[in-house]
């Protein structure tokens, strides 16, 4: 089915809506879902719809929830999302830091008790629009064994950032610390695809095609044991500095089961001002160009497929519209 994004947007309201979620909760989800299916990233989309109203239903997510911000130091804000989604507590930082970070030079926020932080380019490329360089990590629910182990740890825990380039878009890196995202894998499961086979392992360790096998299993880390640091890292960044449950205290975001999952998010916010004696903008396009200038290279974060489909829509599944229509 093809869908305006303020036609998507709307289903995705009164989905939630009926689901013991606040207006303007939903309304926030709804923005975050709808621009991750207009950025191409359907497995952070529309299909996560169900998962988060049956949370909300079940009480496992609190759906009336209001983030709670303090200022414990000067460049320092902590955000309790209350067990609510992610996405309120983000748009509260998203309208606070950029303050913070032109007073004080840089930045941080640490978000507690939070849930799924979806398509993070996404966040980090709204400080970029306001001049800032940015930095995001987000633990997820455990789904990736520590190098040579078998016991899911932490999660595929991504890393964003994004910076500002001067009369351009901003550069924009956003990835997972698994080989690809578990939305993914979650996404053929529901397609009932095959996935490739350097995805994911089974319980017992071994590669793995089928999508459901995988998501009993672990996620193959992005560089073996390189991409399994990294992993360590955005957990201690994530979770061990705010305060929210590790990957392997926290539950599903799939299904309706158990205590909130209560993840962590840390947001760093560079005002570039700050940093140097030089024009930084213009240093940051001098490297753009130099990378641009072999015709076959790309900068990442160019919005050219988003953009078209923030004025001709979206193409959505049909499955995927019926499930939220059955809300």
């Amino acid at each position: 089915m093809h869908l305006s994004l303020a036609e998507a947007e709307t289903l995705v309201v009164e989905a939630l809506r009926r689901s013991k979620v606040s207006a303007e909760n939903a309304r926030s989800v709804a923005v975050a879902l709808v621009a991750a299916e207009a950025a191409g990233q359907s497995g952070h989309g529309l299909r996560r719809v169900p998962a988060y109203a049956g949370q909300a239903k079940a009480g496992k997510t609190d759906g009336f929830a209001t983030p709670r911000m303090s200022r414990p130091f000067p460049a320092v804000l902590r955000i309790d999302a209350g067990n609510g989604y992610a996405y309120p507590a983000l748009d509260l930082a998203v309208a606070e830091i950029p303050g913070v970070a032109r007073e004080q030079g840089i930045a941080l926020v640490a978000i507690s008790r939070s849930h799924h932080a979806g398509v993070m380019g996404l966040t980090v490329e709204r400080f970029a629009d306001q001049g800032l360089v940015a930095l995001m990590v987000a633990n997820a629910p455990a789904a990736m064994a520590p190098w040579g182990g078998k016991t899911p740890i932490f999660g595929t825990n991504p890393i964003a950032f994004a910076a500002p380039l001067p009369d351009d878009e901003p550069i924009v890196i956003d990835l997972a610390l698994s080989k690809v995202a578990r939305g993914k894998v979650m996404a053929a499961r529901q397609q009932g695809a095959l996935i490739p086979a350097d995805w994911a392992f089974d319980r017992e360790g071994k590669p793995t095609t089928n999508a459901e096998e995988a998501l009993a299993g672990t996620m193959i880390p992005a560089g073996d044991s390189k991409g399994a640091a990294l992993a360590l890292m955005v957990e201690i960044l994530a979770a061990g500095l705010t305060g929210a449950n590790y990957a392997f205290e926290s539950s599903s975001l799939f299904d309706d089961k158990g205590a909130p999952p209560a993840l962590g998010h840390t947001i760093i916010a560079i005002n570039p001002a700050a940093t140097s004696a030089t024009d930084t903008a213009q240093r940051l396009a001098l490297l753009a160009g130099e990378i641009t200038r072999d015709p076959n290279v790309r900068l990442p974060g160019r919005r050219g497929q988003s953009a078209r489909r923030l004025t001709e829509g979206i193409s959505v599944e049909n499955e995927v519209i019926a499930a939220i229509e059955k809300l």
